[in-house]
């Protein structure tokens, strides 16, 4: 069931989705409304699924400084098997089902250029990816988790 929010929850999501640990009471200030309104609204909020609370990590800081984009053809019949098999690589981030010649887009991050290749490699083997097309990120212009 979707759930629809008005613009006092859009918001509470604008506030928190730029700084996750500002407090209730200056979330209140900004949208003239009670700390105890934006209380009870972000708890529903979170009780709905439209939001969740987590920390989001800089992979640059961390070492992680090279991305990729992977197109991958699997055979029909065993597409959930592939999906289940790239879950379980550390390095990928983002799998989703395209239209296309590919009906798999991941995305990986690795510290460097060797990485790409072992990767590479570990997919290779899945007996069910049949074709694999590897796009190297050369830049990132934009990544953000705005959505209004």
């Amino acid at each position: 069931m979707r759930y629809e929010i008005d613009e006092l929850d859009r918001g509470i999501l604008q506030y928190i989705s730029k700084d996750g640990r500002m407090s209730f009471t200056e979330i209140a200030a900004g949208l003239n409304v009670s700390e105890k309104t934006v209380r009870l609204r972000y708890k529903n909020l979170l009780d709905n699924g439209v939001m969740e609370v987590v920390g989001v990590v800089n992979p640059v800081a961390l070492g992680i400084k090279s991305g990729a984009i992977i197109q991958l053809k699997v055979t029909p019949q065993s597409l959930n098997l592939a999906i289940e098999a790239l879950r379980e690589f550390r390095e990928i981030r983002y799998i989703t089902m395209t239209t296309g010649p590919y009906s798999l887009l991941a995305q990986i991050a690795v510290p460097g250029q060797d990485d790409f290749t072992a990767v590479i490699q570990k997919i290779n083997e899945l007996p069910y990816i049949t074709e694999m097309n590897t796009i190297i990120q050369l830049d990132v212009y934009k990544n953000t988790y705005d959505y209004f």
